[in-house]
């Protein structure tokens, strides 16, 4: 889980903003296309100190990153990339590290909406959790992928002989990510930092619905098909029965909350009344 400062909260909020638009209507592999080219620009973002404070400079003008941007990834990565990186470059952050951790963050959410497009995420969660407990089993492949001695592409062999047609491709294009991209980190770290941003990705997908009286299977199909059409990618609702809210109905994805409850709006009208 990354953990990041104020500024640089802010930034990452506004990124996964921009990726819900970007996302929105795409297909199963234009996201996977979407993850892959962020991985490869965070890799030459994170591997030079200087291109990092160029990008988050609040002292130069957001004309000039955007230059920089297109200088050095227009020929490489596809236009929804580009438009993310041009957003990370607008925002603020507290360390210009943390611009790496964000792009990192809202790569694997890409790859993250790939696997719930296909129907997979709940699948790539526990084969994530199933990884890091093989690594907990077995010192020696732990140490294998630790070594930074060794080739990002041995150690990309030695996975897909171990996973291959054995988990979702998305796990496994994640699994390869996580090798090739730890940082300075170690490969416990960074499976972390991956497994928790496809959580994150899967909370947002889910709708905490709360009502005062249970809803039908057609109201609960209905509301999701609703939801799905707004978010642009299957959305899964829990519902939850709560007789305070009189009537009305409260949607709940992660941290938003749309309130359209009774006791919502009563509690609105108390509050005006009292001014």
């Amino acid at each position: 889980m990354i953990v990041l400062g104020g500024s640089s909260r802010q930034g990452l909020l506004a990124l996964r903003g921009a990726l819900d638009g970007q996302l929105k209507g795409a297909s199963s592999a234009e996201c996977t296309a979407l993850s892959a080219d962020l991985l490869k620009a965070l890799a030459a973002i994170a591997s030079s100190a200087g291109l990092r404070r160029a990008l988050t400079d609040p002292a130069r003008d957001h004309d000039s990153k955007l230059v920089l941007i297109n200088d050095l990834f227009g020929k490489e990565i596809n236009a929804k990339a580009l438009a993310l990186l041009g957003t990370a470059a607008a925002s603020r952050w507290s360390s210009s590290g943390e611009i790496a951790d964000a792009l990192e963050q809202i790569a694997v959410e890409a790859e993250a909406t790939a696997a719930n497009l296909d129907g997979a995420i709940d699948r790539v969660e526990d084969e994530l959790f199933t990884f890091s407990r093989l690594l907990v089993a077995h010192n020696d492949l732990r140490l294998a992928l630790n070594d930074r001695a060794d080739s990002a592409d041995r150690k990309r062999s030695l996975v897909e002989s171990i996973f291959a047609g054995k988990v979702s491709p998305s796990t496994l294009r994640l699994i390869e990510a996580v090798i090739a991209g730890l940082r300075g980190r170690s490969i416990e770290a960074t499976l972390s930092a991956y497994a928790h941003a496809v959580s994150a990705r899967r909370n947002q997908l889910v709708a905490v619905v709360r009502t005062a009286v249970a809803l039908t299977p057609a109201q609960i199909a209905t509301l999701a098909a609703s939801l799905t059409k707004q978010v642009g990618q299957p959305v899964h609702i829990n519902s939850e029965i709560d007789p305070s809210v009189l009537g009305g109905i409260e949607v709940r994805f992660a941290d938003e909350i749309i309130d359209g409850t009774i006791s919502n709006r009563l509690a609105e009208a108390s509050r005006a009344l009292a001014v």
